[in-house]
């Protein structure tokens, strides 16, 4: 894990899925969130979380139960924890686990992107 400042690890970790394939970003409600087609497959505090602040939120057909035992996580809000959703809030001075929420992401992304391009990214995943 690393002490990193919340707003660039949010930079990396948009940086990250912007490089799946047909990934594209949005600024809904003053939200930064990646989309593959129509379809979110993460959500980032963007402007509308404070600048101290990390904030991501993911779907997790797999490790929803595990990850919600870490301290920092808890069931996505607006119903969205129904379908697995949950969200990881952090502050500048955390020890921010980069490549786990990394791994979080590429799992969201192949909850929602269609199945060609998931195994599009799979393919080119080391």
């Amino acid at each position: 894990m690393a002490r990193i400042e919340a707003k660039a690890a949010e930079a990396e970790l948009i940086a990250f899925a912007a490089g799946f394939p047909e990934a594209w970003e949005d600024h809904p409600w003053d939200h930064t969130v990646m989309k593959v087609g129509k379809k979110v497959f993460v959500f980032f505090g963007g402007a509308a979380s404070p600048p101290a602040e990390l904030s991501v939120t993911v779907k997790l057909p797999i490790s929803y139960e595990m990850a919600l035992t870490l301290p920092y996580m808890k069931p996505a809000g607006h119903n969205l924890w129904k379908g697995g959703w949950a969200q990881l809030r952090q502050t500048t001075g955390d020890d921010i686990d980069i490549p786990t929420v990394k791994a979080w992401i590429v799992q969201s992304y192949k909850a929602v992107a269609p199945k060609k391009l998931a195994k599009r990214l799979e393919a080119a995943r080391p």
